[in-house]
């Protein structure tokens, strides 16, 4: 069936580099392709790529006379096999780069501590001489490898260095789970960082970013690096502190926001300490970045862009007349649904009666636009979905990230749509905003010169990183081989039928004593499968994205892996915490130190999380009994006790903070140098309580592999087969024996949205419920269908990056502009430049190019010239026809004119309040920058929306787009300096004839108010009108 299925598939048709199959399949596939190749081709090699023949010197001698026939078809099978066979090519591939590292290890064992530190200072000099980092690479990981032995007690395997050697290449690693990405990832960052530009390391949430700063971050600070951590709370000043660091570990979101944020200034900011200093930025300029998790950032997170707004106000009780009409409205008579698309559509009897309803005439009045309010009500109530799509925590509506399972805090739907679900839900409702800044993941990391990644699963999607990132996929080979075996799937007419056949599974398996992994989609599924379990009597764990289980979430993990635990998931992609077979003994040792410490030295008030987590576990710690292997010995608890009260006694009763806290005891179960004696203790304490546990969950863990290992239970397909392997990829590490099995039904969401009419036919054939279907017909309909959806979405996030491409190359040219005004320390030359294209800009729009001499109506020039700057005010026609015979003469001696006045107003300016102009140039450059520029989103918004429609046209609608957006962006670069150069003519500091300081702080505060009443003057809103729009020139 396998061979059929594969041989039938599109992909293989196409060469396609990212099939990957399962073990069972391969060998099952590799026997008949054997035969096949006995029968037709004689013995020769099938493309000397895919097989790894043990009679290699006949292989040799017969190499030569094959035939083009065999040729092609070891190319087609080379294109089928590439998912099973690639990881050997990679090891060939940098087997002698390995070699020397390890011919160097015997010698780095040599050097004492100190020694191993120089060899960083030695780096970098040879570094800055101009010596290739290429050339360091064997020297540096070598040192790397002997200071992680030293520091955490782990030696990098041979594969961590090809993983290592792939991302310093600018590579994305594809690495199974359980093979130590955390850990590679400091190969390259520490190499990368020795040149002194910095180097980012981007996970995908706050825990995990610590967790490695902490855990693997103590090697390359070992070796004299400075090693930075950014989180959640952090104020900027401790941001830049951390970025400037070697290294810094940061999430993904952390990252884009705070780029964002250093090319935003508000204006109240403005007003505080009147401008931006270049001191207030956080990030230097990029260099390297390793992205953990890089397909869950740079595919999943890519169809959101990132967005800082600002509020704007709107009447709340729109929402909820909005949401009443939604209630009584019917599906397919008010109204229809498309699911795929996310969309919904009024029908006739809908318009009539909301209009009716609303008392008003038409629903699409521009003044009114109550259309939006309606559509986003019945979009509320149909396709966002409580505990699916959002949970309702306090007064608030927290989305839940459909990849991760996680709650996505601060974060709101745009449109409006986040309102609608609050007046869906009865809660009250928060203000509308708009967009100040924005950018997509996809263009933000392709600022970085040099960009790599890992990840357990990216070959499926290796066409997408080469066509938009540039980045090759490439497969690292394990450690250990890899034992999973992959059932075929169950797949039943109705979901009823799955839920029970996952129970029967479960409880199977639970039987037999294996651990169990189940995954499903939403919060919901996972609350109703425990009820179904908690009713047959088997014990179980629930990981979902509400708050109680939140809080547990490493411990849930941690603990997945013990005899006939039962562990619900929502979607394990990107968990961090490894499951180990018999349970983890450190992390358990961990906690129980933890339930010790901290009730004793945090404070109890901790105001920053009360309106976001529940206060309760907030102050016990206490962990579930059951978790730990035994009871503590009295010795092990004596011992632990000793540590807590010294550590009270050094730290002082509850006086730190969680945060602090959980930092020191992360680093007290560490295995770094402790020189603090506290910590120290701590470590013999904890070092001891693992100890105690080892015996156990060594026991523990044979009696698991014997009983086979983790069993995966999948209850649907994902929109893409990547998450779906790496919810299998949980099992089966490091050589560990494991099984997976997905249970599906066709009235899945994925099918019954994507399947079309032939899955919709299979299920009118089938009347049985409760009685699996096997079909090959079936299994490949169901594949088609995943296909199709993965393609719908890469469609969506190639359509949104080509959309934000036009937006990217006009963000760049403005942030840069911004910059050079916030950098620069005169910005004389950037204020001429604008006063000369300021009047070509008059000059054009008042007489023209292509008019002649006779022509020219120098008065109403004049009249607009003088308007504009009072410093003018001698000119008369006979002056500019004296001295001006042609249109280029004009301009010159207008552009002349226009640079004298900003001089003389600048002499004036200085005389009275010396330095001030340099400031007052600063603020307008800016405020006028940021104004102009958030007007700008808003309008290209708008534009996007409109040039949807102009597809029925026939016209193409990102052309349009391109067109409408360039000539917006021209509009808005000339409309910044028009108005920047107009507030300078007329800007007059006020003294006030008091000390120093007041003359100054009063002059400060005229800047605010000159520049701001006159950001949009009638003169140049005159020069809009009489100019349909600005020439190129004057904007580039």
């Amino acid at each position: 069936m396998a061979v059929t299925h594969l041989c039938e598939s599109p992909l293989v048709k196409h060469h396609h580099p990212c099939v990957s199959l399962s073990p069972l399949c391969s060998s099952k596939l590799s026997h008949t392709l054997l035969d096949l190749k006995k029968s037709h081709l004689g013995t020769s090699s099938l493309g000397g790529k895919t097989f790894q023949m043990p009679k290699t010197s006949r292989m040799a001698s017969r190499r030569r006379q094959r035939t083009q026939a065999v040729a092609s078809l070891g190319g087609l099978l080379g294109g089928i096999f590439k998912g099973t066979d690639t990881g050997e090519s990679t090891r060939q591939q940098y087997a002698s780069t390995v070699s020397v590292i390890n011919g160097l290890e015997a010698q780095m064992s040599a050097l004492s501590d100190s020694e191993l530190r120089e060899k960083t200072r030695l780096f970098q000099e040879r570094a800055k001489q101009g010596e290739s980092l290429d050339s360091l690479l064997p020297e540096a990981f070598a040192v790397i490898r002997e200071a992680s032995k030293r520091v955490l007690g782990l030696r990098p395997f041979d594969v961590q260095l090809i993983g290592g050697m792939v991302l310093h290449k600018g590579e994305i690693a594809e690495m199974r789970t359980g093979e130590g990405k955390t850990l590679v990832a400091i190969l390259p960052a520490y190499l990368n960082a020795l040149i002194g530009k910095g180097v980012h390391v981007v996970t995908v949430n706050d825990y995990l970013a610590r967790r490695d700063c902490e855990w693997v971050g103590q090697v390359p600070r070992f070796l004299g690096l400075k090693v930075g951590l950014i989180q959640q709370n952090m104020t900027s000043e401790q941001r830049r502190e951390n970025y400037l660091c070697d290294i810094t570990y940061v999430t993904n979101s952390e990252l884009g926001f705070d780029y964002l944020r250093d090319n935003l200034a508000t204006e109240t900011e403005c007003i505080s300490s009147y401008v931006q200093s270049v001191e207030e930025l956080v990030l230097r300029n990029f260099n390297y970045c390793v992205i953990d998790e890089v397909d869950s950032i740079l595919i999943d997170e890519a169809r959101t862009p990132l967005i800082i707004s600002g509020p704007a106000e709107k009447p709340s009780d729109r929402y909820y007349k909005a949401a009443k009409i939604a209630t009584v409205f019917e599906r397919e008579i008010h109204y229809t649904v498309d699911e795929k698309q996310k969309t919904v559509l009024l029908t006739e009897q809908g318009y009539e009666d909301s209009e009716e309803i609303l008392g008003v005439k038409d629903l699409y009045d521009p003044r009114e636009q109550w259309a939006s309010y309606v559509l986003n009500a019945i979009k509320a109530k149909e396709l966002f979905l409580r505990d699916v799509n959002y949970i309702i925590r306090g007064k608030e509506v927290l989305i839940v990230d459909e990849f991760t399972g996680r709650v996505m805090q601060g974060r709101r739907w745009s449109d409006g749509l986040h309102q609608a679900v609050e007046a869906k839900e009865g809660l009250p409702i928060q203000n509308e905003t708009v967009t100040l800044a924005s950018i997509s993941y996809q263009n933000f990391f392709l600022q970085f010169p040099k960009l790599c990644g890992m990840t357990g699963t990216a070959a499926t999607e290796s066409t997408e990183f080469e066509s938009i990132y540039k980045l090759k996929v490439t497969i690292v080979p394990t450690n250990k081989p890899m034992i999973r075996k992959d059932e075929s799937d169950v797949v039943f007419r109705a979901t009823t039928g799955k839920w029970r056949a996952v129970v029967v599974e479960i409880s199977r398996m639970h039987k037999t004593g294996r651990p169990v992994l189940v995954g499903t989609t939403s919060v919901e599924q996972s609350d109703s499968l425990s009820e179904q379990l908690q009713e047959v009597g088997i014990p179980h764990e629930v990981l979902n994205a509400k708050p109680e289980n939140v809080e547990r979430e490493a411990e849930i993990v941690a603990q997945s892996g013990r005899l006939g635990a039962v562990t619900i998931a929502t979607n394990m992609a990107g968990r961090g915490t490894d499951i180990i077979l018999g349970g983890n003994a450190e992390f358990m040792a961990r906690l129980k130190l933890r339930e010790m410490l901290m009730p004793r030295v945090v404070k109890l008030t901790e105001g920053g999380y009360v309106s976001v987590k529940k206060l309760p576990p907030k102050k016990t710690w206490k962990v579930n009994e059951n978790l730990f292997p035994c009871k503590l010995s009295n010795e092990k608890t004596k011992l632990a006790e000793e540590a807590v009260k010294l550590a009270v006694d050094t730290w002082g009763q509850r006086s730190l903070t969680e945060l602090e806290a959980e930092e020191r005891l992360s680093y007290s179960c560490e295995k770094a140098p402790a020189q603090d004696p506290v910590i120290a203790k701590l470590r013999s304490a904890f070092l001891e309580i693992v100890r105690e546990y080892k015996v156990y969950t060594e026991e523990e863990r044979k009696k698991v592999v014997s009983a086979g290992g983790l069993h995966v239970v999948g209850t649907e397909r994902h929109e893409s087969r990547r998450v779906d392997n790496q919810l299998r990829g949980r099992t089966g590490r490091q050589g560990d024996p494991g099984s997976s099995r997905f249970f599906l039904s066709l009235e899945d969401n994925i099918f019954r949205i994507f399947g079309g009419d032939r899955i919709q036919g299979l299920m009118r054939a089938f009347r049985v419920e409760d009685l699996p279907i096997e079909s090959k017909m079936l299994t490949k309909a169901l594949d088609e269908a995943q296909r199709k959806v993965e393609n719908y979405f890469f469609d969506i996030r190639k359509q949104l990056f080509e959309f934000d491409e036009v937006l990217n190359s006009q963000r760049d040219r403005v942030y840069t502009e911004r910059r050079r005004a916030l950098e620069s320390d005169n910005l004389q030359s950037l204020i001429i430049e604008y006063a000369e294209l300021t009047m070509d800009d008059i000059l054009e729009a008042n007489i023209g190019s292509d008019a002649s001499k006779e022509s020219w109506d120098l008065e109403k020039l004049i009249k607009k010239l003088q308007q504009y700057c009072y410093l003018l005010n001698d000119l008369t026609p006979d002056l500019l026809r004296s001295n001006c015979l042609s249109y280029e003469d004009l301009q010159d001696y207008l552009r002349r004119r226009g640079r004298e006045a900003y001089l003389q107003k600048r002499d004036i300016i200085e005389s009275k309040a010396p330095g001030l102009t340099k400031d007052a140039e600063r603020f307008l450059v800016l405020s006028n920058i940021d104004r102009l520029w958030k007007e700008h989103l808003q309008a290209l918004k708008f534009v996007q929306q409109a040039v949807g429609l102009r597809g029925y046209a026939q016209r193409d609608p990102l052309i349009e787009y391109k067109l409408e957006g360039y000539n917006l962006f021209l509009e808005m670069m000339a409309q910044i300096r028009r108005n920047v150069i107009y507030s300078i003519y007329q800007f007059q500091p006020v003294l006030v004839k008091k000390d120093q300081d007041q003359r100054e702080n009063k002059s400060s505060t005229d800047v605010v108010t000159n520049g701001r009443g006159n950001n949009n003057p009638d003169p140049v809103n005159a020069i809009e009108s009489s100019s349909a729009a600005a020439t190129p020139q004057s904007s580039a």
